[in-house]
C-alpha cells in the first residue's frame, strides 16, 4: 500500500494482512510508536558497504581487510587523535582493534607495573572510536551487535555524555569497576570487536573464495559467522558447488588446481578429502615418468623435498587425464553444450609426438599416455574409475565443504540488485553489437536477466536435486558447463585451453577468445542497457565486476564506462601480484559516495601485532554526492517505507473500528509463545 494514498477499498481488500499485524501492534500507540521509530531509521546515514572480489584463498590479507575496515578504521582514529595522540600511539590503538587478543599479551609483557592505568585511558579511547563508528545506527541495532555478557555496561558508556561533571564520574566508576574486577581483558577485546562490527554494515562478495591460495576453507568459516553478507558466485566457487554435488568433472578439475598451486592441504586437512588413492593410482601409473610439466608452481613459504614434489606432480597429472576423460564424457551425452571442439584426446598421435586440432598439428610437450586407449580415449581405466568414485564419496561426505555449499546456496546467487548496483562476477553475455545473446538450454533460449535466472535455477537443482532424474542429470552437467562452457556467463571464452597449456608447446593454440561483454563493456551507453535489461534503477547507477585482474602497472583503470562500471579484482591473489602491481581492492560505498581502496601486499598477522604493521592502502574518490545518502534512499529505506503504509493502514483500520484494539500485553504473550 502506498502510505499517503491508501483507500477505504486497499483496507477492506487486505484486512486479513492487517489483523496478523495486529498481533504484533495491537492498539494504535504500539502501531504509532513503531511509526516513529521507522521514520526516524529513514532519517539516518546509509551503512557502509564493503564490496570485495576474488580473495582466491587469501585469508589473512582477506580477514586484514575485514579488522580494519579497508582502512576505515585509521581514517576514525586519526580524525577522533589526531592533535591529542602521537603518530606511534595511534597506530598502537588501531593495532588493538584489529587484534586485541594477541596485542593484549604483548601489552601485558610490557607493562605489567602500570597496567591498570593503560586499561583505563585504552577503555576510555575505545569507548570514543566506538561512539564514533555507531553514530549511524539506531540504539536498538548498536545493542543487537554487542555481547550479551557485556550489553548493559556498553550500553552506559556509550550513551552516557562525559561533558556533565556527574556523568564523568559515573563513566569513571564503571570503567575502574571493570579494572578491578579483572575484566578488563575481555572488555576490551568485546570493544575491539565491536568496532570492527560497526565500522562495516554489509558486505559483498564478487565471486572466486576458492583456489589458488592456501585458506578458502578458513576465509568461508569467517563469511558463515559474519553478520551481514552476500556473494555473488564466481567461476572458482562454482567448480568447488559442482564438486560438493559429486560432478566428477569438477572434482577432477578442482584436485587439478590444487595440485598445480601446491594447495593440497586445504583437500586434506581443510575439507577431510582423502588423495591416498590418487597417490597410489599415480605411483603405479607414472612411477617412471618425471611429470616436468606438472611439477606445481613454485611456493617460496613451503620447502618440500624433491620426492615430495616429484609425487604432487604425478599426481597432478594423474587427475588431469582423469579429468580429460570425464569432461569428454559429458561432451559427448551432451551435443547441446556444443563444445565437439573440446574432444581433444582423440586427436593425440603419441608415437609421432603430435596432435591434430581443427584439421591443424602440434607439436607435443608429453608422449605418456599410458592410460588413453586410442580406439577409445574418454574410457576410464579401472583404476581411475575407482579413484574418481573414491573422490566422489569423499567430496560428497565431507561436513564441512558440504556446509560451506549450503551458505553460499543461502547466502548467494549468480547475481544480485543492491541499492541501484548489478553485480556479477564475470559476464552477461552479448552479441558484437552490444545487444543481449540468447543461450538455448534445453531447447528454450534466455538471455540477459532470465539467462542468470536459469543458470541460478540449475545450479540448485544440481546440489538440492527435483523429482525429474533427468532434470537433475541434465543440472549436474550444466554445473560443469558453467566452469568453461563459451555461453556460460561464469565464464564467457571461446574454450578453456587447459589442455594445449599442459601439451601443446605452440602458445598461439592457447589463446582464449573473450566473448563481447568483456570487450564492450568499457562502453556506457552497452552498461545503460544492461542496467536497463536487468531493471537497476536510480540517478547513479552502477555495473560492479571482479573475475579479470585489472593490471594497473600497465596504466589499466578500474573504474570505466564514465564510471557506469566498476572492476574491482585487484589482485588479492598472490598469484596475480606480478600482474596487477598491487594486492587486492576495497570498493566502499558510503554516505558520501563511493571510494575505491586499493591494497598493497600484506605481510604476516605477527607482523602486524608487534611491529604494528598494516596494509599499506590507498584511496580514489570515485564518486561523491554534495547530499548524504540516508535510509531512506535504499533498498531498505523501500522496505521500511512498505512497513509504514502497512502500519499507516492499520491504525486507520483501528480508527474506524475495522480491527479492535487490544492491550498490549496480549501481544507480547503472543511473541514470547
Amino acid at each position: 500500500m502506498d502510505a499517503n494514498n491508501y483507500t477505504h477499498k486497499d483496507i477492506d481488500n487486505n484486512v486479513h494482512y492487517l489483523q496478523l499485524l495486529a498481533r504484533n501492534f495491537p492498539n494504535a500507540a504500539v502501531a504509532s510508536t513503531e511509526i516513529i521509530n521507522l521514520e526516524a531509521i529513514l532519517n539516518l546515514p546509509k551503512g557502509t558497504e564493503h564490496f570485495l572480489a576474488d580473495l582466491h584463498g587469501e585469508y589473512e590479507a582477506f580477514q586484514h581487510v575485514l579488522r580494519n575496515a579497508s582502512g576505515n578504521i585509521k581514517r576514525k582514529v586519526r580524525e577522533i587523535f589526531g592533535e591529542t595522540l602521537t603518530q606511534r600511539e595511534q597506530k598502537e590503538l588501531c593495532t588493538l582493534i584489529y587484534y586485541p587478543e594477541q596485542k593484549l599479551e604483548l601489552v601485558r609483557q610490557e607493562i605489567a607495573e602500570d597496567i591498570d592505568d593503560w586499561n583505563f585511558i585504552t577503555i576510555n579511547r575505545l569507548v570514543m572510536v566506538c561512539r564514533n563508528v555507531s553514530s549511524k545506527y539506531t540504539r536498538s541495532k548498536v545493542r543487537k551487535a554487542m555481547p550479551a555478557d557485556f550489553a548493559y555496561i556498553l550500553q552506559e558508556l556509550l550513551h552516557e555524555s562525559t561533558v556533565d561533571p556527574n556523568k564523568q564520574a559515573y563513566v569513571d566508576v564503571i570503567v575502574k569497576t571493570i579494572i578491578s574486577t579483572h575484566m578488563a581483558d575481555k572488555f576490551i577485546i568485546a570493544l575491539c570487536n565491536l568496532v570492527q562490527r560497526l565500522a562495516i554494515d554489509s558486505l559483498h562478495i564478487l565471486g572466486d573464495v576458492f583456489d589458488r591460495g592456501p585458506n578458502p576453507d578458513k576465509i568461508m568459516e569467517l563469511l558463515c559467522r559474519y553478520h551481514n553478507c552476500d556473494i555473488q558466485w564466481g567461476n572458482h566457487d562454482i567448480l568447488w558447488m559442482g564438486a560438493a554435488a559429486g560432478n566428477k568433472s569438477c572434482i577432477a578439475n578442482v584436485l587439478r588446481l590444487a595440485l598445480r598451486y601446491d594447495n593440497q592441504s586445504v583437500l586434506e586437512d581443510g575439507y577431510g578429502i582423502n588423495l591416498l588413492p590418487l597417490a597410489t593410482l599415480a605411483i603405479e601409473i607414472y612411477g617412471n615418468d618425471d611429470c616436468a610439466i606438472f611439477m606445481p608452481k613454485e611456493n617460496e613459504e613451503r620447502n618440500y623435498s624433491s620426492k615430495s614434489m616429484r609425487l604432487a606432480a604425478q599426481m597432478h597429472k594423474a587427475i588431469a587425464i582423469i579429468q580429460f576423460k570425464t569432461e569428454g564424457e559429458i561432451i559427448k551425452r551432451r551435443p547441446d553444450f556444443e563444445m565437439d571442439d573440446r574432444l581433444l584426446l582423440q586427436g593425440i598421435d603419441a608415437a609421432r609426438g603430435i596432435i591434430t586440432i581443427g584439421g591443424k598439428e602440434y607439436e607435443l610437450t608429453d608422449t605418456n599416455f599410458p592410460t588413453i586407449d586410442p580406439a577409445d580415449p574418454y574410457r576410464l581405466t579401472p583404476e581411475e574409475q575407482d579413484v574418481i568414485d573414491k573422490l566422489r564419496n569423499s567430496f560428497t561426505h565431507s561436513e564441512k565443504l558440504q556446509k560451506h555449499v549450503n551458505w553460499l546456496f543461502r547466502n548467494g546467487c549468480i547475481f544480485t540488485i543492491s541499492n541501484s548496483n548489478l553485480l556479477f562476477h564475470a559476464s552477461v553475455p552479448l552479441n558484437e553489437d552490444g545487444t543481449l545473446k540468447e543461450v538455448e538450454i534445453r531447447g528454450k533460449k534466455y538471455s540477459g536477466k532470465d539467462l542468470l535466472n536459469q543458470v541460478g535455477n540449475l545450479m540448485r537443482e544440481a546440489y538440492f536435486g527435483c523429482d525429474d532424474p533427468e532434470e537433475h542429470a541434465f543440472a549436474l552437467d550444466y554445473i560443469w558447463y558453467l566452469w568453461c562452457g563459451k555461453n556460460s556467463p561464469a565464464f564467457d571464452k571461446d574454450k578453456m585451453a587447459t589442455f594445449e597449456r599442459y601439451f601443446i608447446k605452440d602458445k598461439e593454440a592457447h589463446k582464449e577468445v573473450k566473448g563481447w561483454y568483456y570487450q564492450l563493456r568499457n562502453d556506457e551507453a552497452v552498461c545503460d542497457r544492461l542496467l536497463d535489461a536487468f531493471g537497476v534503477e536510480g540517478k547513479h547507477r552502477h555495473i560492479i565486476n571482479g573475475h579479470v585482474p585489472v593490471r594497473t602497472k600497465m596504466g589499466e583503470q578500474p573504474i570505466r564506462a564514465n564510471g557506469k562500471l566498476m572492476v574491482i579484482d585487484g589482485g588479492f591473489s598472490k598469484a596475480y601480484w606480478s600482474e596487477t602491481g598491487i594486492a587486492g581492492y576495497t570498493l566502499v560505498f558510503h554516505s558520501r559516495g563511493f571510494q575505491l581502496v586499493q591494497h598493497e601486499p600484506f605481510t604476516s598477522i605477527e607482523e602486524a601485532v608487534k611491529e604494528g604493521k598494516d596494509i599499506k592502502s590507498t584511496t580514489q574518490i570515485v564518486e561523491m554526492s554534495s547530499q548524504r545518502m540516508l535510509v531512506r534512499d535504499t533498498d531498505k529505506g523501500k522496505e521500511l517505507r512498505t512497513q509504514i503504509a502497512d502500519l499507516k493502514a492499520l491504525l486507520h483500520a483501528f480508527h474506524t473500528g475495522l480491527i479492535k484494539e487490544q492491550d498490549s500485553s496480549l501481544s507480547q504473550i503472543r511473541l514470547k509463545q
